[in-house]
């Protein structure tokens, strides 16, 4: 049954992804498998956000990095990093400027607030801390002798840790190599350090290896490498070129495997603990599918991550597209040294985020392909290249602003969206992820991004002096995040059974009907002569004419088709608009489109015929002069009063010729708020209410219609749904955006008192004139209740924020930052699919304005006009509908009406249910779909009571004549017929008389 299916669409990925097949043992190269296999994915369940939980005992963290938060860079003895020194020194003249003047001197001064960080911690409830150890502050030389301070530091920490019950993950390098190292060998362009590094590990292993059971050796050696030995991007800022920068990396690999090979030997036995390398990656994508491209992908992730991972997790050696590529610039591993690295790691460490896509990537590594931030994806291809190996993410996330200070939206949808590809990666791809680490706890310096972005859970705000911690919004994200295990499903978001009544109106968009008034030949008072011998055409015979005949509806062939494709639907109502500048040009009855208004006429009684409904709106704002007659545009439009006249002498000729077809009417539809003027809608207000009030005293009894207002009214949704300041916000907007037109009619008959407040704030601090009128009392009385109904059109749902993050998306008139849900559903123009966003409407109008009827008179999505996308549009009426009938059954919303926009592509191009190719109307699949539903009248399930709904009968006026006067046409009928007998008979006899005669 249709109630199953929105069930069955959310059972629908795993099933599928089980039958193209997870990931087998991998093998070089086999990753690149990975791109053709996401294509094949199927579309838009795929994309859909997974309601589940991640595994029992699934790790939970947050992580951080000694240089980027302790600070205390001359306290207890520490001696000097390659950050330290490169921080301090001065711009260079090419105006590539080292990070901020202070580095990391104080940062988040964590040294010195070990127990604040520990604390936050506690109030996360992560099961691990992932931290860096400071070479330099163990060893201030880089060698012995160890400095006690620096021991007793970080045993406080691992202490501490313990008490809580936190699981340290600890980093032995994140990046500050000891200045004097670089100084005495080279650093890591040295074979030296090795041996060194080696040292250092031992040291850490004996004094801490009794607390830790997570280790990471280094933390993305690409980084350092790349931007430390060959661009001279980071510290040490060495610019060796291509060729130091492998050497690095070969001294890097060997010095990971001397310490693993270390762990292993001496201390795994006692501790039990595991060792591996953090690598962080990129994800790339193909500019288009073809082999040679995905070749280019392939070979891009394997000069990024697989320079590093295939030696570690495969054979001990470099990949082959860097051996045939790079030739003799890439170091050679002896056999010996090929075993001893090979194998050197006892999970896969993971970095994704921020610090290196899209930031320290160099193009050229992209190879003309295109960069993505697909999480789920990197994760199936490391799964399929490197033998399916137990994964850590041991740092993700994305950043904000460095002015953004509490409710930090942006941050929380990256990483809602890489939790949730991590949990599909475990349940559709089979993919062994076991941890997940946050970056960071606290906000810190961000390398060569110094302080201008943000990465912390927790706020610091870095001119105090206490450095006292802030959580942001992010912090209650991730603590109910972790305290769900994930994202379990939720009453609210599963799909429901049920129906609506009988009486539930089901209808179809167009903006305006496709008008065609060419007349029939049948109307061409012509005589013509058929050339039979040689032309074989019809000649015209000048001067010679037959008389003519009465137009009729069906001379229009225009209306039989458009009528032929709506009754194809199966809707019991149609919407459109008259076009008011093409009926009365110059915007009086002085002239009168008659031909237009004939076609509007037969239009409508057409539609009656096949018991359609038109739901007819008297305008419609478009982008030329808004559909007004170009006399009241060109002065002034609605910020005219002369228009309001204007508008209620059109809607009276409208009431007069239309009237007795159209039985549901709409005053205006859709006006945009956006483009409207403050004086604008005064007068679009009064000249709604004076058309209702004419509708109301001069046409409703003899028509017995009803008539009101169609606003536009999209849902708004805090940004951050535990903030104050954000909920402020789409409070604010929705009374700007919805409650502009509706409070005057559907409320207390004057604007909302939150435009009027917000309004005088910024006229008195900013010195703006943003006046807004005035009713008067009568004007008031006029304007409230002047509706039959609610009629509104929804399309999509908006986040909204308060802090300021992206001044391309900030509307500074009213305060309020826009936000994208990265996690939602996207239609072809980027708007979002957000189902829930009508229920929370519905819920909205009716807790304002009462238990007013309600009619969803548009509500749509576009498409790229290619079939796959159309299955966008089936989930998207599927799932839209589905939440009309949560408010309908479960809210008590007292809906009447769903229309779909829109009915064909020709009017409105790429939202329509019916393409338009070549002069050739084709149903989309997503039209059958909404057949469906409407002929099971929403979503019946086995519990679902069977609903006898009575058949409908035609309601055209001139048929309701015939059908009330029964009886009397039957009288009639019968003397009739007893005249016609009677003259017969007369007739008869009478000429057998006069032959008898």
């Amino acid at each position: 049954p249709a109630g199953s299916m929105a069930l069955a669409a959310s059972l629908l990925p795993p099933l599928l992804l089980l039958l193209l097949g997870r990931p087998g043992l991998g093998a070089p190269g086999q990753g690149a498998g990975t791109w053709s296999r996401f294509a094949r994915l199927p579309y838009p369940q795929d994309q859909l956000f997974l309601h589940d939980t991640f595994p029992d005992g699934f790790l939970w963290g947050a992580g951080s990095a000694a240089y980027q938060t302790e600070g205390g860079w001359r306290q207890g003895g520490k001696g000097a990093s390659v950050w330290d020194t490169f921080a301090h020194r001065p711009a260079t003249p090419s105006g590539a400027a080292p990070p901020g003047p202070v580095g990391g001197d104080v940062a988040s001064d964590s040294y010195n607030n070990l127990f604040r960080d520990v604390e936050a911690l506690r109030r996360l409830g992560v099961s691990h801390y992932r931290f860096s150890l400071s070479w330099a502050r163990l060893l201030p030389n880089g060698t012995a002798p160890p400095n006690p301070a620096g021991l007793a530091h970080y045993g406080r920490l691992l202490a501490r840790l313990r008490e809580l019950g936190v699981e340290p993950v600890v980093t032995l390098y994140h990046w500050d190599l000891p200045q004097a190292l670089q100084d005495a060998f080279g650093g890591w362009a040295s074979p030296v350090l090795p041996g060194l590094f080696r040292d250092y590990a031992e040291l850490c292993f004996r004094h801490f290896g009794g607390q830790v059971r997570y280790w990471l050796t280094m933390d993305n050696p690409y980084v350092v490498a790349w931007h430390g030995y060959g661009t001279g991007r980071l510290p040490p800022g060495v610019r060796g070129g291509p060729r130091l920068a492998y050497l690095a990396a070969h001294h890097l690999l060997q010095a990971h495997a001397k310490v693993w090979h270390l762990y292993n030997d001496h201390f795994r036995p006692a501790q039990r603990g595991k060792v591996s390398i953090a690598l962080s990656s990129h994800w790339i994508k193909p500019q288009r599918m073809t082999e040679t491209n995905i070749k280019e992908c392939q070979k891009s992730l394997d000069f990024v991550l697989g320079w590093f991972a295939k030696p570690i997790f495969i054979d001990g050696d470099y990949p082959e597209s860097m051996r045939n590529n790079l030739s003799s610039l890439l170091p050679e591993f002896s056999e010996a040294e090929k075993k001893y690295i090979k194998g050197t790691a006892d999970f896969f460490a993971l970095s994704f985020g921020a610090t290196l896509s899209f930031q320290l990537l160099d193009s050229h590594m992209k190879f003309q392909q295109l960069e993505s931030i697909s999480l789920r994806q990197l994760l199936y291809w490391i799964n399929s290249e490197y033998n399916n190996p137990q994964i850590f993410i041991v740092e993700n996330s994305w950043f904000v602003s460095g002015t953004t200070k509490k409710d930090d939206a942006k941050y929380i949808y990256y990483l809602k969206k890489f939790i949730m590809e991590t949990l599909k990666a475990i349940r559709y791809d089979g993919v062994h992820v076991f941890g997940y680490t946050v970056w960071s706890l606290l906000d810190g310096f961000e390398w060569h991004r110094g302080y201008s972005i943000r990465r912390g859970l927790f706020y610091v705000d870095f001119q105090s002096h206490n450095k006292k911690l802030m959580p942001k919004s992010s912090v209650l994200f991730y603590q109910k995040l972790i305290e769900k295990n994930g994202f379990p499903p939720l009453p609210e978001n599963q799909p429901i059974e049920g129906i609506f009544p009988c009486s539930f109106a089901w209808g179809i968009v167009d903006n305006y009907i496709q008008v065609d008034t060419t007349p029939a030949q049948f109307l061409d008072s012509s005589v013509y002569v058929w050339d039979v011998h040689q032309t074989k055409q019809l000649i015209k015979v000048d001067g010679v004419y037959t008389s003519k005949r009465k137009r009729h509806c069906v001379d229009f062939a225009a209306i039989r088709l458009q009528i032929s494709l709506l009754q194809e639907m199966h809707v019991t109502h149609f919407h459109f608009s008259l076009k008011w500048s093409l009926i009365l040009p110059l915007g009086n009855l002085s002239l009168i489109n008659h031909t237009l208004v004939h076609y509007y006429q037969c239009f409508a009684s057409e539609l009656l015929r096949v018991n359609i409904t038109p739901v007819v709106a008297l305008w419609q704002p478009m982008i030329e002069n808004q559909e007004l007659p170009v006399s009241l545009a060109k002065y002034g439009a609605w910020e005219n009063t002369e228009t309001v006249q204007a508008f209620v002498e059109y809607a009276r000729f409208c009431f007069t010729s239309l009237g007795d077809h159209v039985k549901f009417w709409i005053t205006m539809n859709e006006p945009s708020v956006k483009n409207l003027t403050y004086t604008a809608g005064h007068n679009l207000l009064k000249a709604h209410a004076k058309v209702w009030h004419l509708y109301d005293k001069e046409f409703r009894r003899s028509q017995k219609g009803k008539i009101s207002i169609a606003l536009q009214a999209d849902w708004v949704e805090p940004a951050c749904p535990f903030s104050r300041n954000d909920q402020e916000v789409a409070d604010r907007i929705l009374e700007f955006d919805i409650g502009w037109l509706a409070e005057p009619i559907f409320g207390n008959g004057d604007y909302p008192e939150v435009m009027r407040a917000w309004l005088r704030r910024r006229n008195s601090v900013d010195l703006y004139n943003f006046h807004l009128p005035y009713f008067s009392e009568d004007e008031k009385k006029l304007i409230q209740g002047s509706f039959d109904f609610f009629a509104l059109s929804h399309y999509t749902t908006t986040l909204v924020g308060s802090e300021k993050e992206d001044a391309v998306k900030y509307d500074h008139y009213l305060e309020v930052q826009m936000i994208n849900d990265i996690t939602w559903l996207h239609s072809p123009s980027r708007a979002a699919v957000v189902p829930w966003g009508l229920r929370k409407l519905l819920k909205w109008v009716k807790s304002k304005y009462g238990n007013v009827p309600i009619y969803v008179m548009a509500n749509g999505i576009d498409d790229d006009q290619n079939m796959v996308h159309d299955k966008l549009r089936v989930y998207y009426i599927q799932n839209y509908i589905n939440e009309a009938l949560k408010a309908y059954t479960l809210d008590d919303v007292n809906l009447q009406g769903y229309f779909v926009y829109s009915f064909n592509d020709k009017t409105a191009p790429k939202y329509g249910l019916y393409s338009y190719v070549a002069n050739q109307y084709e149903p989309k699949p997503s039209l059958k779909h909404y057949r469906e539903i409407i002929g099971n009248n929403g979503f019946p399930g086995p519990e679902t009571p069977e609903l006898l709904c009575p058949e409908e009968v035609s309601s055209c006026p001139d048929c309701h004549f015939f059908r009330m006067r029964k009886s009397l046409l039957a009288f009639i009928s019968f003397v009739f017929v007893a005249f016609i007998v009677t003259i017969f008979f007369i007739t008869y006899y009478s000429k057998r008389v006069e032959r008898r005669y």
